[in-house]
């Protein structure tokens, strides 16, 4: 643990300072609490990095080697989250293989709160942290037996099974009582903070509480789909399906999909429920994602800045999978958006909502 009035002092003079604090950005004054904050600073002015806006919850999530020059309290307080986000992982899979087909935790989600409320303090127990987020159940269901004689019979049989709680006051209820937590309102808007910058790119609210576009309820069509960048596609539509001029080489070309301007950064979301195939660098596409879904379909969303998926996610409709950019083959930020039906590529326009 950090010297108690070492971080008071180095926070009470980095925090006072308004060009420091400024130059930091708004990402980790938005997620971190104060004494956080001054931790985060300390590493920044160590390691002669401000400009790189260092997060102390992004260095906790990711794998990997943490960079050079960071102070020694700092990186043993990462260290240690990650190792208790790693026994959190398994218990976590312990409790989803006790749940009914159809139910899961969010691990992002219990690590966020877990994050909020102990980093660089002492953990709790982290299985009756984690058993705080789903409740147990006694169900009965129907199993086929064999009587003395060999014939199947049908019987009552019990069982138990975690649920999931979806409701996050019910949940913090449950900590509190469970390890004498005292929970603040701080600490609950800081873990939505974390849990939407880990599994979106963006925090929840940013500088002066402004609530931002990529949190919006998706766009949806009645058929359920949903335009990846919002209900106002029509209008930031660059680049149509078919032929074009190429923006690059000046030629006559095919263009296999439809061209959505928008600004670098912007949340990009899928179209339909399904798989993520593919989610790499192409030099033509840049950053891409590639979604299957039923029927043959497959959507792909080109040129981005960053990729929020993995090959093997389940997605739904409306889920956040990257960020805008303008990588690959690309004249400025836009999203490249096509929609291909066993394999062949077709007009977005017959799909988006």
């Amino acid at each position: 643990m950090a010297d108690p009035i070492l971080v008071a002092k180095a926070a009470a003079t980095l925090l006072t300072n308004e060009k420091a604090r400024k130059g930091l950005g708004w990402a980790i004054a938005a997620i971190l609490s104060p004494i956080i904050v001054a931790i985060a600073l300390l590493c920044a002015l160590g390691s002669g990095a401000v400009s790189h806006n260092i997060s102390a919850a992004q260095l906790c999530f990711q794998d990997g080697p943490l960079p050079g020059g960071l102070p020694a309290e700092y990186q043993a307080c990462i260290e240690q989250t990650r190792a208790s986000f790693a026994e959190l992982d398994t218990v976590i899979a312990g409790i989803q293989s006790n749940m009914d087909e159809g139910n899961s935790l969010d691990p992002i989600r219990v690590k966020a709160v877990f994050f909020s409320l102990y980093f660089g303090g002492e953990a709790p127990p982290l299985s009756q942290f984690a058993h705080c987020f789903a409740s147990s159940e006694i169900r009965t269901r129907s199993v086929t037996e064999q009587d003395g004689d060999g014939n199947d019979i049908q019987v009552e049989q019990t069982y138990s099974v975690f649920v999931p709680i979806e409701d996050m006051e019910a949940v913090y209820g449950r900590i509190a009582a469970s390890l004498g937590a005292d929970i603040t309102e701080e600490q609950k808007s800081n873990a939505d903070n974390v849990y939407s910058l880990i599994k979106y790119g963006y925090p929840v609210t940013g500088e002066g509480g402004a609530v931002y576009d990529g949190s919006d309820v998706p766009y949806v069509g009645a058929d359920g789909f949903c335009s990846p960048v919002g209900a106002g596609w029509r209008s930031i539509v660059t680049s149509e399906f078919g032929g074009r001029r190429d923006p690059i080489t000046g030629k006559q070309d095919g263009h296999t999909g439809m061209d959505l301007a928008v600004p670098k950064g912007t949340p990009i979301r899928a179209a339909l429920a399904g798989t993520v195939r593919v989610a790499k660098y192409d030099p033509s596409y840049g950053y891409y994602v590639t979604i299957g879904h039923e029927g043959g379909l497959i959507t792909l969303y080109g040129h981005n800045s960053r990729l929020l998926v993995t090959p093997g996610q389940t997605v739904q409709a409306g889920d956040v999978i990257s960020l805008s950019g303008s990588t690959g083959r690309s004249t400025g930020p836009h999203l490249h958006f096509e929609v291909r039906i066993n394999g062949q590529r077709t007009n977005p326009r017959y799909y988006l909502p």
